[in-house]
């Protein structure tokens, strides 16, 4: 295969990564390292290994945190099982049932609520303050797979433009 074809089906799958760390159907820095490794190996380019290993590890601690930040933030704003159960109902349903881009997004914070409100129904600024704590997990989260993404592409696009 032309080695230009490779470089524009790396660099697609590098945006689509991107665009896949805040959408949750795509496979977000899954498709930017397959980019990457496309891209270092296909075109048999002498990007370093280093780099190479340095986005595998940041891709693996990626799948860590995104569980682990939205859990510790929803439980340090209060948030109890309930919440995270409701989180993780509220956000399937809301990809399904919220036809809107960010459906899933609404569906997350709505289980939270309503995961909180059912456990205690009276305390409604315990759920709301549950509900913060997943929303700024969700932007850490996401935040640090942006940059992570981000990091990926410019390599790669620094790379091509240097050679």
């Amino acid at each position: 295969m032309d080695i230009g074809v490779i470089q524009i089906v790396s660099i697609i799958l590098l945006i689509v990564g991107i665009l896949g760390t805040f959408l949750p159907v795509l496979p977000g820095l899954l498709l930017s390292l397959c980019g990457l490794l496309i891209y270092k190996f296909g075109t048999d380019a002498p990007l370093s290994m280093v780099y190479i290993w340095i986005f595998v590890f940041l891709t693996g601690l990626s799948v860590i945190l995104n569980y682990v930040i939205p859990a510790r933030t929803t439980r340090k704003y209060g948030g109890t099982r309930w919440g995270s159960i409701g989180s993780v109902i509220g956000t399937i349903g809301g990809m399904f049932f919220i036809p809107i881009p960010f459906g899933f997004l609404i569906g997350m914070f709505l289980g939270v609520f309503i995961g909180e409100l059912l456990h205690d129904a009276k305390d409604k600024k315990k759920a709301w303050n549950s509900t913060k704590g997943a929303f700024i997990g969700f932007i850490y989260g996401t935040g640090f797979n942006l940059l992570v993404g981000l990091a990926m592409f410019l390599v790669v696009v620094y790379d091509i433009y240097k050679s």
